[in-house]
């Protein structure tokens, strides 16, 4: 579905990243791992067309570096930032209304299935988002773009700050959309519930990709996870 071939990404003179080669298959979990300032979410940002970028993002053969984000996410693709960015004054309910596909053609996700996975967003329904949990705003800001129906989803660190509880809701949750065939490219620090979840697991380092592998070979790669993963 998803394929990227020598990506070059800028932030004005600075080259973040160097070459970056990767793919995502239908229904699969890929997982991006490093460390803060690898390049993970610069890669999440250039795909979405939020960075200055050169080389190859073919959606299904579609080239599609260049195209504005908006255009990129009607392809079928959904982002989640590590920022969230909810509407605060807007209610919970208010918030996953505009995250809706403005289609007539009804898509995977209604709103009694994101309030059935996430019973608390439904206690919250006609609250303000700006005075929800950090945990509670994660739940929102992944609903929201599931109402948008896309077919991959990628989500940049989506249980930072959150409770061990809560972080095992999202784990069981992300399995729940490959159930459904949403393709996922998971951008994590938690190596536990990426290697619990994922197909397929890519470290980054420098701006690269430096290892990519099943998670059982993450495992056993000790060199890898020393220095590229581990603190």
């Amino acid at each position: 579905m998803l394929k990227i071939e020598n990506l070059q990404a800028f932030y004005g003179k600075s080259h973040v990243l160097h070459g970056v080669h990767l793919d995502v298959g239908a229904g699969e979990i890929v997982s991006l791992l490093g460390r803060n300032g690898s390049g993970r979410s610069t890669t999440a940002k250039a795909i979405m067309g939020l960075v200055e970028c050169e080389g190859s993002i073919l959606w299904r053969g579609e080239q599609i570096l260049g195209k504005k984000t908006y255009e990129i996410a009607h392809f079928g693709l959904g982002y989640v930032p590590e920022s969230r960015d909810i509407f605060p004054n807007l209610t919970v309910e208010q918030n996953l209304h505009l995250g809706e596909k403005s289609t007539r053609k009804s898509g995977r996700w209604s709103f009694d299935d994101m309030y059935q996975m996430f019973p608390r967003l439904k206690e919250r329904q006609h609250t303000a988002a700006g005075v929800m949990s950090g945990g509670e705003q994660q739940m929102l800001t992944l609903c929201r773009t599931l109402m948008g129906d896309p077919d991959l989803i990628i989500i940049d660190e989506p249980t930072e700050g959150l409770a061990p509880k809560i972080v095992e809701l999202v784990a069981h949750y992300l399995t729940e959309l490959k159930k459904r065939g949403i393709s996922v490219l998971l951008i994590e620090q938690k190596l536990t519930i990426a290697m619990d979840i994922s197909d397929r697991c890519l470290v980054m380092g420098h701006g690269s990709i430096v290892f990519e592998g099943t998670p059982d070979a993450l495992r056993k790669d000790h060199d890898i996870r020393k220095e590229w993963l581990e603190v």
